[in-house]
């Protein structure tokens, strides 16, 4: 049997905190839409645009067990309305009041999210 290494999960509160400081770094705006629980709540990050269309990631881990953070596309791999993202996140929040939610404003295009971006299919 092979042995599975653990990658230590840095709680939603913290991430968050950590997200909107180098955002500000960055000049970039960065938005909580919903604060979740600091310990473990899920992190929904809706990233929009110049054009007004988001593309939504959600948090989990990744598929090869080792408990690192990941990012699924709930909503397909394209990216939808403005008002299509907020629907999900709220339809989300509904279900689980402990999660948190975060708009960035990605005009240039270049923000990249920390953790993979697993593949749609």
């Amino acid at each position: 049997r092979g042995v599975v290494m653990l990658v230590p999960r840095i709680k939603p509160g913290i991430w968050v905190k950590a997200q909107l400081r180098l955002a500000d770094l960055e000049g970039r705006i960065f938005t909580v839409l919903r604060r979740g629980d600091d310990d473990g709540g899920t992190i929904i990050v809706k990233i929009v645009d110049r054009g007004g269309m988001a593309d939504v990631l959600a948090q989990t881990t990744a598929t090869s067990g080792t408990g690192e953070l990941a990012w699924y596309r709930p909503l397909g791999p394209e990216p939808v309305s403005d008002g299509d993202a907020d629907a999900y996140i709220a339809r989300q929040g509904d279900f689980d009041p402990d999660i948190w939610a975060l708009e960035v404003m990605d005009r240039d295009g270049t923000y990249e999210i920390s953790g993979t971006v697993l593949d749609q299919g």
